[in-house]
């Protein structure tokens, strides 16, 4: 018989209580079932002394630990030493006359909680990000492992490879200590194979019209979520282990634009810390000498900027915002961003470093409330013992949303927006705009969106129903609360909508009226079927353009390639005022941002932006055109058009309107750029983005 964890009186009180069902007359064959729960919270403890070097000798008693000051007991206590002698060179793979096979992949094996599976050995995994290294960094970054392996590993070492190539992080080997093998891994790693191969699984699919928009493949191309979300699920892997971890994590950057959720930054670098893993990351591009005004691999840059220094500070600024996530993994894992450096394997080498000999202590936490909040740790050397201890300072609690009464499923919406570890089990995307409304205000349309193969359909009355949960805020930069919205729909599908929805985004809007000034939105959605949660959460400013007075103020440029009825049920959620004022609504139409600037050639692009004019009584006339270009090279340019006319009276608002015929256009990543000109005051307004049109 396994007895549950407990003390001696705990078990005298459980063989009473089984006594007593006995004696009331309970047949042999009738089972009594007792429940208990316990979480078991690991800290790794490097201690070292003035001179660095580590601590040895202690044990559990010398150690006091609290939980939000609650005093908590220790219960599990090793220590890992590490020989650090290094071994020789491993012989190269003896190389076959047919071409290597591909290995299966593997799992992370567990260990059973409260056990050490790898006692005394370093924990080392390498993670090969190939949707964010062409083919040079992919080169590189191989044979920064295979150099590691072969002359830089150690006795104390096992190293696991993980691959992530856009569908699902793969475990190509889990922890060993056997050189050939890993070699003969990265050996078959096909280089340039996976490059960007991020679910294009329904490009083919034909394009129907509806109003669900294109597929969900394209919530992977302008932002990094899939990737952190893939760092999220590896680092949960390895969490399966007690031991301290490093992940070294091979990428040419992460590109940074507007598309990007901070919340799932936050997801992963809190799974990541609750899991003892410390991010490594290394930019696989190495130190990188720029030209100015470019290289012979493309076109100088034209226009004044390339003469005032705009450009090549532009290009510079690009390059230090790709590494800017990659510095935020590390230093917030407690581990160190290889950067501008060409050695690749000093990244791994330090990752190697970085875990000295440390005590694993192991508590039952006497909070067992999984409300995700989080919960600092302390340690600390009793008696008059001194010296420098590094560890985790605490962790975020887990989280479980079961099936909840109504009642309890709004305090569960209202819990999640306040948690400091986000909820990221939906994929959301989100576009915030702003227009003036008057010479204070602004009205923000925010349109969101979520792919509806995450979303599950419920049976009623005959019908295919989506229901889904919204709640959000806005905060201001000192953290108030400016303005909130709640909302929930139940979209009645019918069969052919239905069909489409694992392939269709459903698209959701709101609006809001806010000053000028810097902002933080965070919007939840929730699946009000499963109970899964999404979070999106972001910056945004909205400027004051009563003080532009060198270029044209305009407002946000909304891409669309979709108008609708204000009576379709998958986008009007609710008749509010704010369709009054909402500038993208024009005849009982309404104009849908494609949110993730994906769009199809077989379909017009709808470009929409303001121009104010505020010192005019009538229309002064604009010339706009909407131009696209690759790299530095300009592709297709539309036909300059003259306003004339339209000026709002209230917000000196001059609406300008283009379609673009994508057709012309070549499937590919361009830079879509909107110029208003004003010929009356010789000014002028510009605006990018990133767009990518598909087949």
């Amino acid at each position: 018989m396994t007895w549950p964890r407990m003390d001696a009186n705990g078990r005298k009180f459980l063989i009473g209580l089984i006594s007593c069902a006995l004696a009331l007359g309970q047949q042999p064959n009738d089972t009594a079932t007792f429940k208990t729960t316990t979480q078991l919270v690991v800290e790794t403890v490097s201690v070292k002394d003035k001179s660095g070097k580590p601590v040895e000798g202690l044990t559990a008693k010398d150690f006091t630990i609290t939980e939000d000051g609650v005093a908590q007991t220790i219960k599990f206590f090793e220590y890992q030493k590490f020989e650090e002698a290094a071994e020789k060179p491993a012989p190269p793979v003896a190389r076959m006359i047919e071409p290597l096979k591909k290995l299966p992949f593997s799992q992370i094996s567990p260990e059973p909680p409260g056990s050490i599976k790898y006692r005394d050995r370093r924990l080392l995994a390498m993670y090969f990000d190939l949707t964010a290294m062409p083919v040079p960094d992919q080169l590189r970054a191989l044979d920064a492992g295979k150099k590691f392996i072969r002359t830089q590993m150690t006795q104390a070492d096992l190293m696991a490879i993980m691959i992530y190539s856009g569908a699902a992080v793969q475990i190509a080997q889990d922890f060993t200590d056997d050189r050939d093998r890993l070699l003969s891994i990265l050996e078959t790693m096909i280089v340039g194979e996976d490059e960007n191969a991020d679910t294009s699984n329904d490009a083919s699919t034909a394009d129907t019209g509806a109003a669900f928009g294109q597929d969900d493949s394209e919530f992977n191309i302008f932002n990094t979520d899939r990737q952190l979300a893939a760092l999220q699920t590896a680092a949960t892997m390895l969490g399966r282990l007690n031991e301290k971890k490093s992940l070294v994590y091979f990428a040419s950057g992460l590109r940074l634009n507007g598309t990007d959720n901070q919340a799932q930054l936050h997801a992963t670098i809190n799974a990541a810390v609750r899991a003892g893993v410390s991010f490594f990351p290394i930019d696989a591009r190495g130190l990188m000498a720029q030209a100015p005004l470019g290289d012979a691999t493309r076109g100088s840059p034209g226009g004044l900027a390339m003469y005032t220094g705009a450009s090549a500070n532009a290009s510079l600024t690009n390059f230090q915002r790709s590494q800017d996530t990659l510095w935020a993994l590390a230093s917030d894992t407690g581990g160190k961003a290889l950067l501008d450096y060409n050695d690749l394997g000093k990244g791994i080498v330090e990752a190697q470093h970085s875990i000295t000999s440390y005590y694993i202590i192991g508590y039952y936490t006497s909070n067992e409330t999984l409300n995700g909040k989080f919960r600092r740790i302390k340690v600390a050397l009793n008696n008059t013992l001194s010296a420098s201890l590094d560890y985790r300072q605490g962790y975020f609690a887990g989280k479980v949303f079961a099936k909840f009464t109504t009642a309890d499923k709004e305090r569960q919406l209202e819990e999640a927006l306040m948690l400091g570890d986000p909820v990221t089990e939906l994929t959301i995307a989100m576009e915030v705009n702003y227009f003036q409304l008057n010479r204070a205000e602004y009205f923000v349309p925010v349109a969101v969106k979520i792919p509806g193969s995450e979303l599950a359909l419920a049976r009623r009355g005959g019908a295919e129903h989506t229901l889904i949960d919204f709640i959000g805020e806005i905060k201001d930069e000192y953290g108030s609360t400016i303005s909130n919205v709640r909302d929930k729909i139940d979209i009645k599908l019918s069969g052919e909508t239905a069909a489409q929805l694992t392939k269709r985004p459903i698209q959701y809007d709101t609006g809001f009226t806010l000053l000028p000034g810097k902002y933080a939105i965070k919007f939840l959605a929730r699946d009000a079927e499963t109970g899964r949660i999404g979070t999106y959460q972001a910056n945004f400013v909205i400027p004051n353009l009563m003080k532009e007075d060198k270029r044209v103020p305009i407002s946000s440029v909304v891409l669309g390639s979709q108008k609708i009825d204000l009576s379709d049920a998958l986008y009007t959620v609710k008749k509010n005022a704010e369709l009054n004022v909402n500038p993208l609504v024009i005849e009982g139409q309404k104009l849908i941002p494609s949110v993730t600037r994906v769009f199809s050639r077989n379909r017009d692009m709808f470009v929409y932006l303001q121009a104010y004019e505020r010192a005019a009584q009538s229309t002064q006339p604009l010339v706009g055109f909407v131009t696209f270009y690759q790299g530095q090279e300009k592709f297709y340019e539309t036909v300059p058009t003259a306003v004339t006319d339209g000026m709002d009276a209230k917000s000196k608002a001059v609406p300008l309107r283009f379609t673009v015929p994508l057709g012309k256009l070549a499937p590919g990543e361009y830079t879509c750029q909107v110029t208003v000109l004003d010929p009356t005051n010789q000014k002028a307004a510009f605006w990018r983005s990133p767009v990518m049109v598909v087949p």
